[in-house]
């Protein structure tokens, strides 16, 4: 089964889904609901014309759609009224994702009073607020678009080779590494994850051996990205010496200087005489002498009048400098030219996350928006990052940012034109300062059309492009489905979800084993189990140990891979009940306590009995204690 195709499935049938947003997050995700998931799905919007509002309109008229149409709802609020009329009381889940935190935290409460066990899956940008609401309202999942993609972004700016963390609930760390930058002997290889050695990435291969990047168990804390060292000495004199004041400086140096050289030789002096007597001079302290030459006369009068100007201009110019800066710094604008940094343009929550995340590995960011008010400025000011506030397809605010000596160049303003214009500015920029000799200026951008991305790789060379809703409408679904999505793999273009997948009670995969779950090649690998019991989690699948309802499946998938895997772990209507004498229909014999017996009586004759296993010990092999 290929990356964009997967069988359909409905998970509950006969109800809805509803999602609540007219945004690009709310058109990926109804479209990953119809065609990967085949559900019906009913679309509240509050008008036809704005956002991606007559996209999703042509999804509900599309007549040659194969699966189930959406259904279209226009309410310009979400009041008790129109939810209720949009029948979230029988809804199999509710998805509010616009970008409206306030207004989805407002209808998930009302739709929590509506019912208590219908699941609300919130996008929140603020994640102080989605933990309170995740608690707060039970079956309740809060995910965050930006959260989500900003790694991707990030992995994309700093290079293929750049590590993706992963952190699971139980603090285990994971990351992706290439295969040939690790050691086998020290590293634990989890999972491979992509063949990039040809035009296009091939995920989770047949052949694990021929995958160059590979997940790993990682120990410790992240370890920063090194960068080169800056000499504070050097920034903070470039700061306080400013561009006027240095001219000044070495212009009254250089008068300094000739006046020196014309003293020494009208009066036949050797130069450290000469300019001791020179500043003396500048100073106010020469003496008038009459009979000295022209030439002497001149430069004394020459240096007089430098000494009495030099003293109150310098005074002003650091006055003004030491002003100057202040200001710059309060106003996080950039106080020095950077170089190796990187300009994240767009401040809004994926440029917000961008930033954080750059920053958090060490990166030198500079940070463009247009407006004062972007959510991203007050991030950037508290992490001491510096801002510019212009217009970034503006050749005066790129070159401000110091385009000319940056590693890269991450566009993420909301409008596809106007982040490949910003795109391609800069990188003509760049290649001017650096008169075509350096490498091409590394672009990535966010672009939500998939097919104006390809157009633009193959008429601009840009293959750095990334779609924030292409990367979290999965996570979006599959938490709808009840599934938890922990973290996402960007590979090119393609992504990869590592989600967690409870046994359902008499689905398919209870009573199986492991490696029989493991898997269909490029669509899904299960990569480790968390057993019913606290805090174990098995890395290596046992060979004879069923699958029971109590046990979680850990995996790497495609989207289309996740969809098939949710099927086969959706629990039955009728399921049969879970007892100590079977598992999943796989009938044991259990461990009979032995018989009661006079201390007198002779010791029996016969065998201990062996039972047979049930459950396993802490690291997966089978163990009689379950059975007692």
């Amino acid at each position: 089964m290929s990356e964009d195709s997967a069988d359909g499935i409905d998970p509950e049938p006969g109800r809805r889904f509803v999602v609540c947003g007219d945004n690009a997050l709310a058109r990926r995700l109804i479209t990953e609901l119809v065609d990967r998931y085949g559900v019906a799905v009913t679309v509240l919007l509050p008008s036809l014309t704005d956002n991606h509002a007559p996209d999703i309109a042509d999804l509900a008229s599309d007549a040659e759609a194969t699966g189930p149409r959406p259904e279209v709802v226009v309410a310009r609020r979400l009041t008790a009224e129109v939810l209720d009329r949009v029948g979230v009381r029988a809804a199999a889940a509710v998805a509010l994702v616009s970008a409206d935190d306030v207004a989805n935290v407002d209808a998930a409460l009302i739709i929590r009073e509506f019912d208590p066990n219908v699941r609300i899956v919130v996008r929140l940008f603020n994640p102080v607020l989605g933990e309170g609401v995740a608690t707060m309202l039970g079956d309740c999942a809060v995910l965050s678009g930006s959260e989500i993609a900003a790694p991707a972004f990030v992995a994309a700016t700093l290079g293929d080779d750049t590590p993706t963390f992963l952190r699971l609930p139980d603090d285990e760390l994971l990351r992706t590494a290439s295969r040939d930058a690790i050691d086998p002997a020290t590293t634990d290889v989890v999972c491979a994850l992509a063949d990039t050695s040809g035009p296009e990435p091939i995920t989770l291969p047949e052949d694990e051996d021929s995958a160059d990047l590979v997940l790993v168990r990682a120990y410790g804390r992240r370890p920063p990205v090194r960068t080169r060292p800056r000499r504070r000495l050097v920034r903070t004199a470039r700061l306080v010496l400013g561009r006027r004041l240095r001219w000044a400086l070495g212009a009254s140096a250089a008068l300094l200087a000739v006046g020196s050289v014309l003293l020494g030789q009208a009066r036949d002096l050797d130069p450290v005489q000469a300019g001791y007597l020179t500043l003396l001079t500048a100073l106010g302290s020469a003496e008038a002498d009459p009979a000295g030459s022209l030439v002497e006369k001149l430069t004394a009068l020459l240096l007089v009048i430098t000494g009495v100007a030099l003293v109150p201009t310098v005074t002003a110019l650091v006055v003004d400098s030491v002003v100057q800066a202040r200001l710059a710094v309060a106003a996080g604008r950039l106080t020095d030219p950077l170089d190796d940094h990187v300009i994240v343009v767009g401040l809004g929550n994926v440029g917000t996350r961008v930033v954080q995340e750059l920053h958090s590995f060490g990166v030198p960011v500079v940070a463009v928006d247009r407006a004062s008010t972007a959510r991203g400025v007050a991030v950037a000011r508290d992490l001491g990052v510096p801002f510019l506030i212009g217009d970034a397809t503006s050749p005066e605010t790129l070159r401000a940012a110091s385009v000319s000596t940056c590693r890269a160049l991450v566009v993420l303003c909301a409008d596809d034109v106007t982040n490949l214009e910003t795109a391609l500015l800069g990188r003509s920029l760049h290649r001017r300062a650096t008169g075509g000799a350096a490498a091409p200026l590394r672009v990535v951008l966010r672009l939500f059309d998939e097919g104006f991305a390809q157009r633009v790789q193959r008429a601009f060379g840009i293959n750095h492009s990334r779609s924030v809703s292409y990367l979290a409408a999965p996570a979006f679904a599959a938490a709808m489905m009840g599934r938890e999505v922990i973290d996402t793999i960007s590979v090119g273009r393609r992504v990869l979800l590592v989600a967690e997948l409870p046994v359902g009670a008499g689905s398919d995969l209870e009573g199986r084993s492991g490696p029989e779950v493991s898997v269909r090649p490029r669509e899904a690998r299960v990569i480790a189990m968390r057993t019913g019991r606290a805090g174990q989690t098995i890395w290596s699948l046992p060979q004879r140990r069923p699958l029971v309802r109590t046990d979680r499946l850990l995996v790497v998938a495609t989207r289309a891979g996740l969809a098939a895997l949710l099927a086969r772990t959706v629990a039955s209507a009728d399921p049969p009940p879970m007892s100590p004498a079977t598992i999943g229909g796989t009938p044991l014999r259990l461990l009979r306590p032995p018989a009661t017996r006079h201390p007198a009586d002779p010791p029996e004759a016969t065998a201990p009995p062996h039972p047979e296993p049930f459950g396993t010990d802490a690291t997966g092999q089978p163990t009689a204690e379950g059975g007692r």
